[in-house]
């Protein structure tokens, strides 16, 4: 009854906010407002709906792509949850140059998993990619990856990729903030490729296809794929080796999305989760927060996991983990794997820097 009262509540919001992205992308459409083209390739990877879609993930694998095949590549990302303003340079493609702390989470992780590529922040893309050119002048990146950029229709592209989680394709298709959809679905004509993602039900993957043939060139499925729990603590601390995940005692936290894909995927490893604490998507660790779960888990005898990308931002407070002495910490790897659209899509991202 309390979340029906709320959504009447926001509903009004949510109408106005469809409005504006609707007349929005009409004048974009038309021609009345003007996206800037770099002379960069642009491949933008983006969504409909606000978090929790795995679109890191692809970012990463898209990066590992053009790295395999000799190309050097760019990322320009919002950085969300990030301390600092303006256009901010993460990675010069030699050396890693920001914390989490300026970067945000998700950067830094991109950062620290692709260090051959530039990595830049910034609030408006078009910003960044113009202080790419100009940085690096005499040896330009092949292609630049725009971040989260799908509604960021300032800056043209070359590719536009939508990901779209298949466990809830569209959130039950309601706008912002009664939803979480950013624009309408009918948004997803501009894309050139969309890719399912988190697929556990192929029969669901096919209906949310059917319902996409037409609309776009391509549509790709991916699924999640689990990797090892890695071990971490404060710097100059030996860690230990990669623990056996089978009947490993856990308190499961992360400031994610998605916290229910985080667990499933735990208990899929053999995690015995015995609690489970959860913030919001990029909330910043602090004493106040992070040293409960560290003597909650001291007491009851359990091993603190979490994500990837909490683990950097735990990284980027200072003297935050020293506070785990005695307490075993690790972080599960994730990663994408196509289960369709992989050699294709493949194929259109080659084409983005020979043209």
């Amino acid at each position: 009854m309390h979340e029906r009262r709320l959504n009447i509540l926001l509903r009004p919001a949510a109408l106005l906010y469809g409005l504006v992205a609707a007349v929005r992308n009409a004048l974009f459409d038309r021609g009345m407002l003007k996206a800037w083209k770099s002379p960069i390739p642009v491949v933008s990877i983006g969504n409909l709906t606000a978090g929790g879609t795995g679109k890191t993930p692809l970012v990463d694998w898209v990066l590992k792509y053009y790295l395999s095949i000799g190309c050097r590549p760019a990322v320009v990302s919002r950085g969300y949850g990030r301390r600092s303003k303006g256009v901010q340079l993460v990675s010069d493609g030699r050396n890693i140059l920001l914390g989490s702390t300026r970067s945000g989470d998700e950067t830094a992780m991109l950062a620290a998993n692709n260090p051959e590529a530039v990595v830049v922040v910034a609030e408006q893309r078009s910003e960044g990619v113009q202080f790419i050119m100009e940085r690096f002048r005499g040896e330009r990146p092949d292609v630049i990856i725009l971040d989260d950029a799908f509604q960021h229709r300032q800056l043209a592209r070359d590719l536009d990729i939508v990901v779209i989680n298949s466990r809830e394709p569209f959130a039950a298709a309601k706008m912002l903030p009664e939803g979480r959809l950013r624009e309408p679905k009918s948004g997803i004509g501009r894309a050139d490729v969309a890719v399912l993602s988190k697929i556990t039900d192929e029969s669901k993957a096919d209906a949310i296809e059917a319902e996409l043939t037409g609309s776009v060139a391509l549509v790709a499925r991916t699924r999640v794929v689990i990797g090892e729990l890695s071990p971490f603590g404060p710097k100059g601390r030996s860690t230990a080796p990669h623990p056996d995940p089978a009947g490993l005692k856990a308190l499961a936290f992360a400031g994610i999305a998605s916290p229910a894909s985080f667990v499933e995927s735990l208990m899929k490893k053999g995690v015995h989760v015995v609690e489970q604490r959860f913030f919001r998507d990029h909330e910043p660790y602090t004493l106040n927060n992070f040293l409960p779960l560290v003597e909650e888990a001291r007491r009851k005898g359990l091993t603190l996991v979490t994500t990837e990308k909490d683990r950097y931002r735990l990284e980027g407070e200072p003297g935050l983990l020293e506070k785990t002495e005695g307490v075993g910490c690790c972080c599960l790897n994730i990663a994408t794997g196509f289960t369709r659209g992989a050699e294709k899509l493949q194929e259109m991202l080659k084409a983005v820097v020979r043209d």
